[in-house]
């Protein structure tokens, strides 16, 4: 969409509909006006004035913008009366949002192709053969992209899109909030995270050992705390410049986070966990970092507060996050149930995980984008105000969300077929691409992405209309669903052509894990 000049709608933009009264000049007539709350006054679809509080006209104001603006209502007065505060949004080009998110969707590809081959280099290594918790604590960590990157790209793309971050200043304002915010979830859920793998450890161990769960926990903190940081600094310079660029931040933000997210948080957990490791026989070691971090927590919180968006997610976003980490923590237990039997399937995780919930994020993100331009939150255009819709309505009809759910599924197929011969060409051993399991591995991230586009397009106006943000809420529980399902998935196509003794996934290709050392 046309960005210029900040024409997307403003938060606190309201536009209702006077079908006669008196005009800026006085004079009264049957042509209808549209004002807005901050004095914009339009008719039939033209700019006539800015009406101050009195009534008078800023005749310094910069009409051009509002000229372009994409909130202009056109239309009979019992249209504007069954829409009440709605803004009826200008379309973007099906091409338009193909250009932009193409590029951006390949790179995420290729971020998770090499995060697959990290988790894939790291389960040889000794921290991760002699504590298998760490695998447990994969999936909620990758997640954290999905729980609070790819919210935070939600967040901050919906800002710049109603024209919230033009200056220098409110980029600041909303970069801190925002980025302590992060800090204070990442710190909570990483924690919490670790416990949940230390409890499954127990359930499969039956033996608790002290230093082992400080080193989990230590691991899994730094871990989110550096990679948070670090891409949601990207994250910010992504939409601050995307926007000057006249490029929807909505369409590649998430793709850009793909493309980062798992490759740096994996290759910050093996880093850390090899240094947690050498320390591990001292468990001060690893607790002074837990403690440290969790000490860390009011300061962020006391930031947080201080902007407007964040104070509110502060407050009422966190059963989001929280459920969809338990979700991708129920996916960690699947993944070290699978890596004990295919450890070729670790290559893969990322990747069909990944990719998918990349493409539903965006989806996600242009959904919540739209109801935040055309009405208040709680509320549908009556022509659009369907929360519930069968999956044909939802994804094969010729309805405008339907045909980007269209366009993000063709996009998927070849982006998929080229992520898995990359993975077979770059990962070590002698593993074989067959054709099976290359229809067996599209077949399921299909019907991964279907579910998920389909859950973002009923999701999303659920959440919407009981005036529940889908930027804060939508985007971890599709990411945290999409780890456990597609990790369930991606073992029931290996679990398949073992069966049928595919020489891709066949137990000489596939060696088990050795079993945690038992406690001195």
């Amino acid at each position: 969409m046309d960005m210029r000049n900040g024409v997307k709608a403003h938060s606190a933009l309201e536009t209702c509909r006077l079908s006669s009264g008196a005009g800026p000049d006085g004079s009264h007539g049957d042509s209808e006006k549209n004002v807005t709350q901050d004095g914009r006054t339009f008719t039939n679809g033209n700019v006539i004035g800015l009406l101050d509080v009195n009534g008078a006209i800023d005749e310094n104001l910069n009409l051009e913008p509002l000229r372009k603006a994409e909130f202009i209502v056109d239309g009979d007065d019992s249209d504007c009366e069954r829409s009440g505060l709605d803004r009826a949004v200008t379309e973007e080009p099906l091409v338009s949002i193909f250009k932009q998110a193409a590029l951006p969707f390949l790179l995420g590809g290729l971020g998770t192709v090499f995060a697959g081959l990290i988790l894939d280099a790291v389960q040889s290594w000794p921290a991760f053969r002699h504590v298998t918790e760490l695998f447990i604590v994969v999936p909620p960590l990758l997640g954290l992209k999905g729980n609070l990157e790819m919210t935070l790209a939600a967040r901050l793309s919906t800002q710049a899109n109603l024209g919230h971050m033009k200056t220098v200043r409110q980029q600041w304002d909303v970069a801190v909030g925002n980025m302590a915010l992060v800090q204070c979830q990442a710190c909570v859920l990483s924690l919490l995270s670790s416990v949940f793998a230390i409890v499954m450890g127990l359930v499969s161990d039956d033996t608790f050992r002290l230093d082992q769960a400080l080193f989990v926990a230590a691991c899994s903190m730094c871990t989110a705390a550096i990679a948070s940081f670090l891409l949601g600094s990207v994250m910010i310079l992504v939409v601050a410049h995307s926007s000057r660029c006249h490029v929807n931040p909505d369409n590649i933000a998430t793709s850009v986070v793909d493309a980062l997210g798992d490759m740096t948080t994996l290759a910050i957990l093996a880093g850390l966990s090899t240094l947690f490791y050498s320390w591990i026989a001292q468990p001060w070691f690893s607790g002074l970092f837990v403690a440290g971090l969790a000490s860390l927590s009011p300061v962020w919180v006391v930031l947080a507060r201080g902007h407007p968006t964040s104070r509110k997610v502060l407050r009422v976003g966190w059963w989001p996050i929280i459920v969809a980490m338990a979700i991708s923590s129920a996916g960690g237990f699947i993944l070290d149930i699978a890596v004990s039997r295919f450890s070729g399937l670790a290559a893969f995780q990322p990747v069909i995980n990944g990719v998918n919930g990349n493409l539903a994020a965006i989806h996600a993100s242009r959904l919540s984008t739209l109801f935040a331009q055309r009405s208040q939150l709680g509320r549908h255009p009556e022509q659009d105000s369907r929360s519930c819709v069968d999956p044909i309505t939802a994804l094969c009809r010729r309805n405008r969300q339907a045909r980007v759910s269209q366009l993000l599924l063709a996009l998927s197929l070849p982006g998929h077929l080229l992520f898995v011969v990359l993975v077979f060409l770059m990962s070590e051993g002698n593993s074989v691409l067959t054709a099976p399991f290359v229809a067996c591995y599209l077949v399921a991230s299909t019907v991964l992405l279907t579910v998920l586009l389909y859950l973002a397009r009923i999701g999303a106006y659920w959440m919407w209309r009981r005036k529940i943000d889908p930027d804060n809420a939508l985007i971890p529980l599709l990411t945290g669903f999409g780890d456990m399902f597609g990790t369930a998935l991606l073992l029931v196509a290996f679990v398949g052509l073992g069966a049928a003794r595919d020489p891709s996934v066949t137990p000489s290709h596939n060696a088990a894990r050795p079993p945690s050392p038992v406690a001195h």
